[in-house]
């Protein structure tokens, strides 16, 4: 598979203090936090029916994060690497002791917006762009290198700040949420900051040369690059106005 040519820095990376300097100033300036559909759902501009849209659209992303991670699995025989990476597969189905998971939890986000489980989990109404971009993250971890595989689930080191921002904005702003609709956030606060650790920790340990640290340096660029589709093809179908043929349509749900 040919190179990924992301990144427009061409100074190379000679140690990994370099590496994590590099990596959060990508979170600076791609994490989409700086989407501007993120700003509208933050800032409560957004009407039930497009924070609908959104959640379903997300929902797609979200269950496919244990795909994700189950390919990471198959891509290492370390059984130290495969003890800690499973507890994520956990943190989004759940357990077979009764403990729920991310996507149960998501799916009261969908519920309390008036989307039927049956039609969220079928993923019939989504975007193509949704579909395109997801899709394409689960092919990166199943093609490219272990290394860069992992490296992937960079975006952690950013998510618990547009985590906090997301709870008290939509809290403020939508009375159609409460605590127990976003226990998804409130839940991964405290998850996405331990995988970030184990993930920043790996790949600074086993990304030794130049060449390895411009690998996870375009692994992370090309993941922001995923979740920022995402919202681009929310921003053009639902704040533009321009809905593909057979998704989603807001004014399916009662009352908008």
């Amino acid at each position: 598979m040919f190179d990924l040519i992301l990144d427009p820095d061409p100074r190379p990376l000679t140690s990994a203090d370099q590496l994590e300097d590099r990596l959060r100033q990508i979170g600076a300036t791609r994490y989409h936090n700086l989407h501007p559909f993120h700003r509208l759902l933050h800032d409560g501009q957004l009407n039930r029916g497009q924070v609908a849209a959104w959640a379903l659209n997300r929902y797609y992303y979200q269950s496919s994060i244990p795909l994700k991670d189950g390919i990471v699995l198959s891509r290492f025989r370390d059984h130290d690497l495969r003890l800690a990476w499973r507890q994520r597969i956990e943190d989004h189905d759940g357990d077979t002791l009764g403990e729920e998971g991310g996507i149960e939890r998501w799916l009261l986000l969908t519920d309390a917006l008036g989307l039927g489980r049956d039609y969220v989990t079928s993923t019939r109404g989504i975007l193509p762009g949704t579909r395109f971009a997801v899709d394409a993250y689960l092919n990166f971890v199943r093609e490219r290198s272990p290394l860069e595989a992992v490296a992937s689930a960079l975006t952690e080191l950013f998510a618990p700040g547009i985590h906090k921002e997301r709870i008290a904005g939509m809290l403020e702003h939508y009375d159609f949420v409460n605590p127990k609709v976003m226990s998804y956030f409130t839940r991964r606060v405290s998850q996405a900051t331990n995988d970030a650790d184990y993930v920043l920790d790996f790949v600074r340990k086993n990304a030794t040369t130049p060449q390895d640290r411009q690998k996870v340096v375009e692994a992370l660029i090309f993941k922001c690059n995923c979740l920022w589709a995402q919202l681009d093809a929310l921003h053009h179908a639902y704040v533009t106005g321009l809905i593909p043929p057979g998704c989603f349509d807001p004014k399916e749900l009662p009352d908008v």
